[in-house]
Order: structure tokens, then sequence, then C-alpha cells
């Protein structure tokens, strides 16, 4: 799954996963977090989600990462904010207010950027990635987060074989196998939402699912 895949969707505006709204789940279960107002957030692979919003508007300093300045152009625009932009070796950097997106790859974000990060949210970032991107990502992403971290992970189940991701199908095995050893894991909710997507159903899936993760950095001593 190439850089410009995303790039190319952006341009032509296929973001069908774009919600107009902030995600329900979100809003269900982000107070199981627990997380002191002021903490930092990371949200991967962000996009233009409204979720940023919402977060920043529970006392969070939200720090977005997304490849696509369209989708960053037209969050900032859509939420009628003017950011201050500047360059940095991690790409485009834009805040505003306490909400900040750097326009680059989640890859390359340096140990400082991740280690100040006292809470990860995410909603579309593991899905969008085939199975070696999803490796790298909780080895270069997550295992770089510090002691402590708290996380809100939301994945989709279905038959892999009755649909070509993105979205892929992450299950309750593979998130323990990807995060399992850094992370102490726990499933908030697990739901039937196959009759609510017309369109996983129009493409012949069979059953779907969605999975609410909550998530905790193990103490080094605890990692294995």
């Amino acid at each position: 799954m190439q850089a410009e895949f995303w790039l190319e969707r952006w341009r032509e505006g296929r973001t069908g996963f774009h919600r107009d709204a902030p995600m329900p789940l979100l809003l269900q279960h982000w107070p199981a977090l627990a997380l002191p107002r002021g903490s930092r957030v990371l949200v991967p692979l962000c996009g233009k989600t409204l979720d940023m919003r919402w977060l920043a508007e529970q006392g969070h300093r939200v720090l977005g990462v997304e490849l696509s300045p369209l989708a960053v152009a037209q969050f900032f625009a859509e939420q009628g904010l003017k950011p201050v932009r500047h360059e940095s070796p991690l790409g485009m950097r834009h805040v505003a207010g306490n909400i900040e997106i750097i326009e680059g790859d989640v890859f390359a974000l340096d140990d400082a950027t991740l280690a100040g990060c006292a809470a990860v949210y995410d909603r579309a970032a593991v899905i969008a990635l085939p199975p070696p991107l999803r490796t790298r990502y909780a080895r270069e992403v997550y295992a770089r987060l510090p002691a402590g971290c708290r996380g809100l992970m939301i994945t989709l189940e279905y038959p892999q074989h009755e649909m070509e991701g993105p979205p892929f199908s992450v299950d309750a095995d593979e998130v323990a196998a990807l995060f399992g050893g850094h992370w102490d894991l726990d499933l908030l909710e697990r739901s039937d939402i196959l009759a609510a997507q017309p369109a996983f159903r129009e493409g012949g899936v069979t059953a779907l699912h969605t999975g609410v993760y909550r998530l905790q950095r193990k103490p080094a001593a605890a990692q294995r």
C-alpha cells in the first residue's frame, strides 16, 4: 500500500471513510482512558477527521499525522481555523490552537515526538494498512510510544477473502500478536455492524464486526 494510493484517493475525492461527525465509538469509550486534560494525543493517518476537533474540545493537545496536503488543508478550512505553518524535518507542521497536524509520513516520526504523546487514538490507521505494513506500524510507531501511554483502537473484522481492503480485517488474535508484547489490551466492545453497512453487504461480505480496544503501554520491565 504505497503513499500514492492515498494521495490519489484524496485528489479524486474517493474518501468514503470520512465521517461528517465525530465517531460515536470515540465519544462512548474515550472516557475509559481517564486521560488528564492537556495530554497530547497522537492521531495517525488522521485525514480530516472531526474526531480531532472533538478531542481538542476535551482539553487535549492533538497531534495528527497525514500524508495528503489536501486532507490537511480541508480540515482547517472546514473547521474555520487558520493554522500557523512551518517546515520541519518531519514535514510541514500546521498548528491552530491545541490542534497540530504534521503533513508527512507517520513512519518518519522521531523518538522525541512519540515520547511526548500520552495517548494514541487509532480509528482508521491499523485497518488502513496491509499485513506487512501493520507489522512495521506496530514495531516502528507503537513500540516507540512511552510507558504508560494509553490508547483507543477501533478495528473491523470480516472474512478477508470476501473483500479486498482497505479497510482490512484486523481480528482480536492479530491485535494481540501485533501489540500484546508491549501493551496491555482490553476489548471494550465487539459489535455486529453488517446491517448498517450496505456497501459491505453489496460487496459480498457476509459478516462484519467492529472491535474497540483500550491499550496501555507496559513498563519496560514487563514488555516481551
